[in-house]
């Protein structure tokens, strides 16, 4: 297996000129179009469950499977962008995904919903092609900075994507913020072939070689394993709300419509300015704090969540713990990992996400089951349980940051 990993020496990325602000800031608003089109169905899903004639536990598998897409496409195409010539595959990416927004866009059934649904998730890895390519092409005690304001992107992409779907579905129906995506994704690829610079490591390997060095890469460093391992049960935790936020708000404790459940996914903003902080941060070396402080915060949130099920203010304020959590830990684990190879950096944020998204999925899988048996209680044990194994996926990371540093 060790056969199949790159050469260190001879695959170090080509020079190039470091991205401009405004370059970093049009790939923020790339990835955050792109992973928010996986969030729009999440405010719609009673409105899916009406018009389509299925349950609204059947409509909340939509959430489930597009994190399962997103979870393939990392693995098989991320992974292409350390072989590849980096800008032509991020907008062939994001045009493929653009296909699937049509699909679900004028969706006559839930199985075209599903089609569509499966095509988005799977080609909007688009933005993890974008977030490495960040981090590559900043300078090299700035590259916490530049992943900080992709992912600053990103977060709040899936934020503003809620709202979004949430105000156009009382506009003019739910489909509409599919029909809208497709076409700003469509424009969006086209300015950033226009805008990119030209990138790819100097020695490309064959697809082959570069699929079986993941798993090469996850066995030579423990790191990537536990704070992989740490993003999958943090994302898990989180997910378990984004997947049943929708069917309490909508229920007859609160009977929201599809636009006020979307505006209080804007709450998650300050996760946005958190991922700015904790891009600076880990550059200054408090990862491990950033990421201790997240873990604290997303356990208090889900203790605010269990007295949220008949009191709007707790909800929002557990909404806004765990928003505030997830970026902190998101941004700290991709600082850990674009650290431990440069010239990897694709494969190694392929391997992470992957079990993130993973973990999301089956955060989602929990969260259907934990609605179905003991309703908002269930769920908040559920999401608490995650958190707390959270922790001690952190503690277990610092002992290996401890013992790498002590064998330096």
């Amino acid at each position: 297996m060790t056969s199949t990993a790159p050469p260190r020496a001879n695959s170090q990325a080509a020079p190039q000129a470091a991205l401009k602000t405004s370059t970093l800031l049009l790939m923020a608003v790339a990835t955050g179009l792109c992973a928010g089109s996986n969030y729009f169905n999440q405010p719609l899903l009673h409105s899916i469950a009406q018009d389509l004639h299925v349950s609204d536990a059947s409509a909340a598998l939509t959430v489930m499977l597009s994190q399962l897409a997103y979870a393939a496409g990392l693995l098989l195409f991320v992974p292409l962008a350390d072989k590849l010539e980096r800008r032509s595959l991020a907008v062939g990416l994001m045009l493929l995904a653009a296909s699937g927004l049509l699909i679900s866009g004028f969706a006559i059934n839930f199985a075209m919903l599903l089609a569509g649904t499966f095509i988005t998730g799977l080609f909007s890895v688009a933005a993890q092609t974008l977030v490495p390519m960040a981090a590559a092409l900043a300078e090299p005690r700035q590259s916490g900075r530049a992943v900080g304001i992709v992912m600053s992107g990103l977060l709040s992409g899936i934020l503003v994507a809620r709202s979004a779907a949430g105000l156009l579905s009382d506009i003019g129906g739910w489909n509409t913020v599919y029909r809208v995506a497709a076409l700003l994704m469509v424009a969006l690829a086209i300015v950033l072939w226009r805008t990119l610079p030209h990138s790819r490591n100097l020695t490309p390997l064959p697809y082959r070689d570069i699929l079986c060095s993941l798993l090469t890469l996850t066995a030579r460093y423990p790191r990537l394993r536990s704070r992989a391992l740490l993003g999958a049960l943090s994302f898990a935790s989180v997910s378990i709300l984004l997947s049943s936020t929708t069917l309490l708000l909508s229920g007859p404790s609160f009977n929201m419509s599809d636009s006020g459940i979307g505006l209080i996914g804007m709450l998650g903003l300050a996760g946005v300015l958190v991922a700015g902080i904790t891009g600076r941060l880990s550059d200054r070396g408090w990862g491990q704090a950033t990421s201790a402080f997240g873990v604290l915060i997303l356990l208090l949130g889900w203790a605010c969540l269990a007295m949220g099920d008949s009191a709007i203010a707790w909800l929002l304020v557990g909404t806004l713990a765990i928003d505030i959590a997830l970026a902190g830990l998101h941004i700290s684990n991709q600082s850990v990992i674009y650290q431990l190879e440069p010239a990897a950096r694709a494969r190694l944020n392929a391997v992470y996400m992957t079990c993130y998204f993973a973990g999301g999925a089956a955060g989602s899988a929990l969260a259907t089951a934990a609605w179905r048996l003991e309703g908002w209680r269930g769920v908040c044990a559920t999401g608490a349980g995650l958190s707390v194994l959270s922790g001690c996926a952190l503690i277990h990371d610092h002992l290996l940051a401890r013992r790498q540093n002590r064998n330096r």
